[in-house]
C-alpha cells in the first residue's frame, strides 16, 4: 500500500493511500486486465472493511470486465464478488471486531489487498474453515439455495437435474440438493468432474459428452423424467432437460455458461404445465437482504456442521488473476477457483 497527495488550490492536501489490486481499466474483456493500484475503499457505517486473504473467481467476472454483465460497476474497478479475510474496519457492525475473521459478498472489488462487505452480505468463519473456502461460500452456495429452496422450492423426494454439476455454483446445488433430500442428478463430461459430483452427493452422474443428454436422463430416470432442472449452463442442453421434465416441472434459469442464451418453444411449458423460472441472486441480495441474510446464516450453520464444503481446484496469486478468470471463463474449473491477494 502506498500514498498519493493532491493539491487542492493553495492549501488543502488530500491524501490518497492505494492498495494493490487486479484492475479493469476498460470494458475489453480479461485481456486487458492488469495488476496495478487502487484507491483503498473508504469505511462506511454498515459495512466492514476487510483486508482480503482469498477472492473466489466466478464465471460472471469474466462477463463483467468485457461489459457483458447485468451491472457496470464506474472504472476502473478491481472484479471479484466474493472474499474472504480478516476484519480491518468494523464500519459500526455490532459485536464484530478487528481481527475477526470473515467472508461475504462484496459485489465487485474483491481482487484486491482491501474490500468492503455489507453487513447483511457477511459471515463469520470459524477456524475450522480455510481462507479459500469461506470466499468459495457466499455465491456459489447463495445463488444454489435462492434457486433451489426460494425459486424452486425442492421438497423431498424429488428429482434434481443439476446441468454443469462440477463447476463451482453446481457442485452447490448438489450438495444443497441432497441437504434437501432430493434425488441428485449430475451432468458432467469428464471421468475427475463425475468422481467431483459424486463426492458432493450426487445419487447419478451422466457424462453428456458420451450420451445424449435427454437420453441419459432417461435412462438414469427409468423414463419418469425430473421435477427441477439446476441450469447454470444455456445452450442446447436447456431444450433438452426441459423436455425431460415432468408435469409440473420447474426449469431455474441461472446463466449461459455455454455462450449461448437458448430460445425455448414456449408450447413445452403448455403441454407439461412446467415453469421456467428465472433465478437472480444479486439482484435477490439487493431487494431483500434480510431474507439473504437467513439464507447464508443457514448455509453456514451446515458449513459448521460439515455437511457443506466447497472443493477449492486451484489458488492464483493476484499477478495471475487474468489467467485465473480465463481457468474459469473457458470451464477449465472443478468445484471453485481462487485468487490469494
Amino acid at each position: 500500500m502506498s500514498e498519493n497527495h493532491l493539491a487542492c488550490g493553495l492549501s488543502l492536501t488530500i491524501t490518497v493511500t492505494l492498495m494493490r489490486a487486479l484492475i479493469c481499466e476498460e470494458y475489453s474483456g480479461i485481456e486487458s486486465l492488469r495488476v496495478g493500484e487502487l484507491a483503498e475503499p473508504v469505511p462506511t457505517p454498515g459495512s466492514a472493511l476487510i483486508q482480503v486473504e482469498a477472492a473466489a473467481v466466478n464465471f460472471a467476472d469474466s462477463l463483467l470486465v468485457a461489459g457483458q454483465y447485468q451491472m457496470k460497476p464506474d472504472l476502473p474497478f478491481a472484479p471479484g464478488s466474493e472474499a474472504a479475510g480478516r476484519v480491518v474496519d468494523t464500519g459500526g457492525i455490532p459485536g464484530l471486531e478487528e481481527g475477526d475473521r470473515v467472508a461475504g459478498f462484496t459485489g465487485f472489488g474483491a481482487m484486491a489487498e482491501l474490500a468492503l462487505i455489507p453487513e447483511h452480505g457477511l459471515v463469520r468463519l470459524e477456524d475450522a474453515t480455510s481462507f479459500d473456502e469461506g470466499a468459495a461460500i457466499p455465491v456459489a452456495y447463495g445463488t444454489s439455495y435462492h434457486a433451489l429452496v426460494d425459486r424452486g422450492e425442492v421438497k423431498e423426494g424429488e428429482t434434481l437435474l443439476v446441468l454443469g454439476a462440477a463447476g463451482g455454483v453446481g457442485l452447490a446445488a448438489v450438495q444443497i440438493g441432497k441437504k434437501l433430500k432430493a434425488h441428485v442428478i449430475a451432468t458432467v463430461s469428464s471421468d475427475e468432474k463425475a468422481e467431483v459430483a459424486r463426492g458432493g452427493g450426487a445419487d447419478e452422474v451422466i457424462r453428456y459428452d458420451e450420451i445424449d443428454l435427454r437420453k441419459g436422463i432417461e435412462e438414469a430416470t427409468n423414463g419418469s423424467g425430473v421435477d427441477v432442472v439446476f441450469d447454470p449452463v444455456g445452450g442446447e442442453a436447456t431444450e433438452a432437460a426441459l423436455r425431460a421434465t415432468r408435469w409440473g416441472g420447474r426449469l431455474l434459469v441461472i446463466g449461459f455458461a455455454s455462450g449461448t442464451i437458448p430460445s425455448i418453444p414456449l408450447n413445452l411449458t403448455l403441454v407439461k404445465g412446467n415453469s421456467i423460472v428465472g433465478v437472480f441472486w444479486g439482484r435477490h441480495f439487493m431487494e431483500d437482504p434480510q431474507a439473504e441474510a437467513e439464507n447464508l446464516a443457514t448455509i453456514m450453520d451446515w458449513v459448521r456442521e460439515g455437511s457443506l464444503r466447497p472443493h477449492v481446484q486451484r489458488s492464483f496469486d493476484l499477478e495471475q488473476g487474468a489467467d485465473a478468470l480465463r481457468w474459469v471463463a473457458e470451464r477449465n474449473a472443478i468445484g471453485r477457483v481462487i485468487i490469494n491477494p
